[in-house]
């Protein structure tokens, strides 16, 4: 096939391209600039210059398949530049593919889009659960919406999927980069101690997923991917720690309600002085990472054939 990859120097793009080159795809990504040419090429794909930002036209080649795994991620911020690039981005790159030929398109969604404004604890959802596309999380709401337009556009000769993966993590991801500086420092504080379900979802288990769905699945169809094994949100930290010699034993803890009003004091000053970066706690990172979030993926396992086979232990290993 010849499949466009968006977000390729991302942490998904880099180890899914790679992939599908080696299995004989006719790889292409999408270059913001002339600086990730080297990249793409290293990796096996001919970079195809386009913005997801801009209003001007994707010029892309002739192609059998999209995965749209591009999007803004940060916890705070202004909602504007988050619908540009997740939803704006998403509607022209739509046009473009089809233009293209494409007949399959796979976007990488997020769980998180089924969590609501005040908290509530998530309990093994599945697809039938509401989204919130007027999050308070520009991040969330952004792709709550992007994710709507991705399977509307679907029909015949467009098959259109939406993969949900959870907290995303393996070698490399920003999360596992970040929580050295964040224990070291005494930044990083539990939620009430992190005693509560949270599903994951290894790179290498996303990356199944968007073989299968290249593959196979109805369109018009938001599909849950996760991890086989479940853990807590503490047993997670104390992995992703542990392979980096860290321990968690004298980790802080408090109660979700303070936790979350720090958040929304932290996005007002970062807001009012317009720092940049995101600050340390904000509220939609309290609302992603501080409550109960399990969900259930028996349907891509049973449409998609998708299993996760890579193992909790398997994905620590890739660490070292």
């Amino acid at each position: 096939m010849r499949i466009l990859v968006t977000g390729g120097t991302g942490f998904l793009g880099g180890r899914l391209i790679p992939q599908l080159a080696r299995e004989g795809h006719q790889m292409f990504a999408l270059a913001r600039s002339s600086a990730s040419h080297a990249t793409l090429r290293a990796m096996g794909a001919s970079p195809v210059d386009g913005d997801l930002d801009s209003t001007s036209p994707l010029s892309l080649p002739a192609i059998n398949a999209v995965v749209h795994a591009a999007a803004m991620f940060r916890f705070s911020g202004p909602r504007k530049p988050f619908f540009r690039t997740n939803v704006d981005g998403t509607r022209r790159l739509l046009v473009s593919a089809q233009n293209a030929g494409a007949r399959v398109f796979v976007h990488i969604s997020a769980a998180g889009v089924v969590m609501d404004n005040a908290g509530t604890p998530v309990c093994d959802a599945d697809e039938r659960a509401p989204t919130f596309p007027n999050h308070f999380s520009g991040y969330l709401a952004s792709k709550a919406w992007a994710e709507s337009i991705v399977l509307a556009a679907n029909k015949p000769g467009f098959r259109t999927l939406a993969l949900r993966p959870p907290a995303l993590w393996g070698p490399g991801d920003p999360f596992s980069r970040a929580l050295p500086q964040a224990i070291n420092s005494g930044q990083f504080a539990f939620i009430n101690r992190g005693d509560y379900a949270f599903d994951t979802c290894n790179i290498d288990n996303v990356v199944e997923a968007v073989h299968c769905a290249l593959e196979r699945g109805e369109g018009g169809r938001a599909l849950f991917i996760t991890d086989q094994e479940k853990l807590t949100f503490r047993q997670f930290i104390a992995s992703l720690a542990s392979v980096q010699g860290l321990s968690i034993e004298k980790l802080r803890s408090m109660p979700y309600g303070i936790a979350s009003m720090l958040g929304r004091l932290m996005d007002t000053i970062w807001a009012i002085t317009r720092r940049n970066g995101d600050p340390p706690i904000s509220r939609s990172m309290m609302r992603m990472i501080g409550r109960r979030f399990s969900v259930s993926d028996a349907s891509a396992r049973r449409e998609l054939g998708y299993v996760g086979r890579t193992s909790r232990a398997m994905g620590l290993r890739s660490y070292g």
